[in-house]
């Protein structure tokens, strides 16, 4: 049970509590829970869970061979299109994706565990060791890879097995970009995000430098005269403004940057959280800062979003999980301004908004929600660190299907491109097409 200090502290839980409240969210099955599950898959020839997969892994088939007892086989199923199998197997959205689409869901409302299904397979060969795959023969070819999230790595690599060295700079101390950084401890426990990129540059040929960031020391221009191709998988860097008066009180947070904090912790009890606590935003970012806020011992933790919640970017699975954890929602309100006594937030005025020909207006009524932290999870911004070389659409980089900017021999994917997911899994995708094209440009 939380405990009563005022304002925002740490140490509010026990280190046993906490160690049960950042457990894995999804413990895995076992040999014979997957055996069971797999049973359940109808081995569709058209099937739509594969067609509602962004990285198109055949999922009948890996299903299969879980369920003849061949799970590395498996494995190598999923990583032939999603090298970042394991890490999506634990945080895609799949309730909204390949089991929404399940036969399975439509008929019973119960969807084979396609991603439970995924991580058996996946963290069975990862538990083995190895690398599924050998690179090509040298090509002699260089490749600059800006950014070692799930967009970067999945290039690199591809590029790799290609047999093209490939060099990865990672503005961060370590690589694996939002997989490390940026999601909820639950959700990848036991420094998995790591491990998986070991077993990604295990395949040889990809050399990381950390602390090297596009526009800090790191020019476009040079890396193109240095290498042969440019891969930029470099994110979303800025952060929303919260557009409320008093929005830089003492108190009031990024969430991404707090999650980042979080997941670096090595005590958890450190780590201070406020009593009272209100997130404002209504995607994936907004619930886990105000579930780990939960966890973390806050007593009070309320999600504040404009609109409904079919709106919102959490699916509604994630929104059940929040509410299921305490954190209460609520919907149709928007910040006004942030309540400040001695300098430090001390709450935020609301307003409740509605509707009308698609246009979101406030009422003019409002309600105050009383405060310690409050969180801003309103989404990030690209920034761009190119000089302004690339053309950008919608203030992202633009693209086309094979992630080709509009400087020749530049490639980009990930959340920094226009039309993008802001999923790993979307990213991980953007990346391996990238590399393809990359290759039979170098092959030309």
């Amino acid at each position: 049970m939380a405990d009563v200090k005022p304002g925002i502290s740490g140490g509010r839980l026990s280190q046993s509590d906490y160690a049960v409240n950042f457990g894995d969210i999804h413990p895995p099955l076992d040999a014979h829970e997957a055996l069971v599950e797999s049973d359940r898959c109808y081995f569709c020839h058209d099937a739509p869970c594969q067609v509602a997969c962004p990285t198109a892994i055949d999922i009948p088939m890996f299903i299969r061979q879980i369920q003849t007892g061949h799970p590395k086989s498996a494995a190598k199923t999923i990583f032939d299109q999603n090298i970042f199998g394991g890490m999506c197997a634990r945080v895609c959205p799949t309730e909204t994706l390949c089991e929404e689409a399940c036969v399975r869901m439509e008929a019973e409302g119960k969807p084979v565990k396609i991603g439970l299904l995924q991580r058996y397979a996946t963290d069975a060969f990862m538990a083995d060791g190895g690398q599924p795959y050998e690179r090509a023969k040298p090509t002699g070819k260089k490749v600059a890879v800006v950014g070692g999230g799930p967009a970067g790595l999945a290039c690199a690599h591809r590029l790799a097995m290609h047999g093209h060295e490939v060099t990865v700079f990672e503005a961060r101390p370590k690589s694996g970009g939002l997989n490390e950084y940026g999601i909820a401890a639950y959700k990848s426990t036991d420094d998995f995000a790591q491990k998986e990129v070991d077993f990604i540059l295990g395949i040889g040929g990809i050399t990381v430098q950390n602390g090297k960031k596009l526009g800090a020391g790191l020019d476009l221009a040079d890396l193109q005269k240095d290498y042969d191709a440019v891969f930029l998988g470099i994110g979303l860097q800025g952060v929303n403004a919260l557009g409320a008066q008093n929005d830089d009180a003492a108190g009031v947070e990024d969430a991404v940057g707090y999650i980042a904090d979080l997941r670096q912790a090595s005590d958890l009890s450190a780590l201070p959280v406020g009593r009272r606590v209100v997130v404002i935003g209504g995607g994936m970012t907004a619930v886990d800062v105000a579930v780990q806020s939960k966890l973390l011992g806050a007593e009070d933790v309320t999600i504040v979003y404009r609109r409904g919640p079919e709106q919102m970017k959490a699916s509604a699975y994630e929104q059940e999980v929040a509410q299921t954890r305490g954190v209460r929602i609520k919907h149709w309100a928007m910040p006004k301004a942030v309540i400040v006594k001695d300098g430090k937030a001390v709450g935020l005025t609301c307003e409740y908004t509605s509707e009308a020909n698609g246009k979101l207006t406030g009422t003019g009524e409002t309600f105050d929600l009383p405060a310690d932290m409050i969180f801003r999870a309103i989404g990030q911004a690209y920034v761009d660190f190119t000089g302004g070389k690339l053309a950008l659409e919608g203030g992202r980089i633009k693209v086309d299907d094979e992630k080709r900017t509009s400087v020749r021999g530049v490639w980009a994917g990930g959340d920094c491109v226009a039309g993008g997911q802001d999923l790993t899994v979307a990213s991980v995708d953007d990346g391996r097409r990238a590399a393809e094209s990359i290759n039979l440009f170098l092959k030309a």
